[in-house]
């Protein structure tokens, strides 16, 4: 069974498993900074703000994790130096200013009612058992929002588009990046759900 809590319920002794499986999911995304999870968790484990994530549990255990903002809240307080003393000058400095380039502001049509839903992603031991399908409902519950976005999935991602397709989502935006073959994608693409009055 899969039981979905958010990242500040879970407390400080849950940051590490938490950060272990954003590192792990997105490790492609952080080839820049670092190859070694477990370099990028040491760097990125004091910056995640708990509060704005929820995390899938299997037994105890993360299984998943995806994160929920509204208007102007930000993910991440990212501190330059923890980060430096990690990565390294050069790779830290890059990652810091990724990272608050980013994803430190806030999505253009920003507002209250609207969340944005991000880094959405199973452990791949837990892939193909429901995870993501019993965390995106969960936040899709939540009272308070009346439109959900997730922004810039790349177009290659398959089994994430299928799965927002299956829960209500349509697309919405297609944007060109530069260099995207390079990483293995042509397109970014973002998706929108606006819940009827029976899903209310």
């Amino acid at each position: 069974m899969v039981v979905v809590k958010r990242g500040d319920e879970l407390g400080e002794e849950y940051r590490r498993r938490i950060t272990e499986v954003y590192v792990r999911s997105f490790a492609d995304d952080f080839v820049a900074f670092s190859r070694d999870t477990g370099r990028l968790a040491d760097a990125f484990e004091h910056m995640l703000l708990l509060d704005r994530f929820y995390i899938a549990l299997v037994d105890g255990e993360p299984a998943g994790m995806a994160s929920l903002t509204e208007g102007d809240q930000v993910l991440f307080a990212p501190r330059w130096r923890q980060i430096r003393r990690h990565l390294g000058l050069a790779r830290g400095l890059l990652g810091y200013v990724v990272i608050r380039s980013w994803f430190m502001g806030s999505s253009d049509g920003a507002r209250p009612g609207l969340a944005e839903i991000g880094f959405v992603a199973t452990e791949p031991s837990y892939q193909g058992r429901g995870v993501g399908t019993a965390l995106l409902r969960h936040l899709l519950a939540l009272p308070g929002y009346r439109e959900y976005v997730l922004e810039d999935i790349k177009d290659t991602n398959a089994p994430a588009l299928g799965l927002y397709a299956k829960l209500g989502f349509t697309i919405y935006k297609r944007r060109k990046v530069r260099f995207a073959r390079r990483a293995g994608f042509t397109e970014l693409v973002s998706m929108k759900f606006v819940p009827s009055s029976e899903d209310v």
